[in-house]
């Protein structure tokens, strides 16, 4: 197994242990709503005509559900601060990923950088560069096409798009949702479906006027391919103004 890989199933590790304090705090939460709800009602069933034992035992009832109600609210702050402190300060940096592959990348034609909202017929089947619209889109893992109007804009701002097939496996979307969380400087990753993708090839990657076909998903070669082609397309953002990308 790779070191990616396996900081893979580590990070897989983290955000699991994450959100289950985060269940627990929600369910934590939920319990000391109902704590306060029943001491509240218990409260209410002191009437006038009771003898005082009696009062003093309902009293004595509702400020134990109080208590209990004040414990775990305390619990459930202390496991949601867990669960964002997790979440804090955690970096997805791509000299973190595999640098060090032998990759074959095509270097592609240019065909311009305009800005249109006309329909756009592109001459690459996957264009790398060309015509686009004025918009670009988020970073992260996509279900959808969303056009490659949009996706050769997010190119040019220096972005690297992982095409997948539809019918990919669910490890392997997985770990593309994984990619699409790293950053670098004001660009990012896009991993999107993509009917295009040439016989024979299980993903293809995509920068500013760079293909790079695989037959199988490398870890790898990705890593390579993002680290050396990640923020240098022609229009570079600051990362303060494109944050998530879809800003420009």
């Amino acid at each position: 197994m790779d070191m990616t890989h396996m900081n893979h199933m580590q990070m897989e590790h983290e955000a699991g242990t994450s959100y289950l304090w985060l269940i627990v705090g929600v369910i934590v939460l939920l319990f000391s709503i109902a704590a306060y709800i029943w001491a509240s009602r218990t409260q209410g069933k002191i009437l006038g005509h009771m003898k005082k034992k009696e009062r003093a035992d309902i009293q004595k009832k509702s400020r134990s559900l109080r208590l209990a109600a004040h414990v775990m609210m305390a619990v459930s702050i202390i496991t949601f601060g867990l669960f964002f402190m997790q979440g804090a300060g955690k970096t997805y940096n791509v000299a973190d990923l595999e640098s060090n592959a032998t990759i074959d990348v095509t270097d592609d034609k240019y065909y311009g950088a305009d800005h249109t909202e006309d329909p756009i017929q592109y001459e690459m089947t996957i264009p790398t560069s060309g015509p686009h619209n004025p918009h670009d889109i988020k970073f992260g893992f996509y279900t959808d096409f969303p056009g490659y109007n949009y996706l050769v804009h997010n190119l040019e701002h220096g972005d690297i798009i992982i095409y997948y097939r539809e019918n990919a496996s669910e490890d392997l979307k997985e770990h593309l949702k994984y990619l699409a969380k790293f950053r670098e400087a004001g660009a990012g990753i896009l991993a999107v479906p993509n009917k295009d993708i040439p016989e024979g090839s299980e993903v293809v990657v995509t920068a500013w006027t760079k293909t790079m076909k695989l037959d199988q998903f490398d870890d790898a070669k990705v890593g390579t391919f993002i680290n050396k082609y990640i923020n240098q397309g022609p229009e570079k953002i600051p990362a303060s103004v494109r944050q998530g990308g879809g800003t420009m």
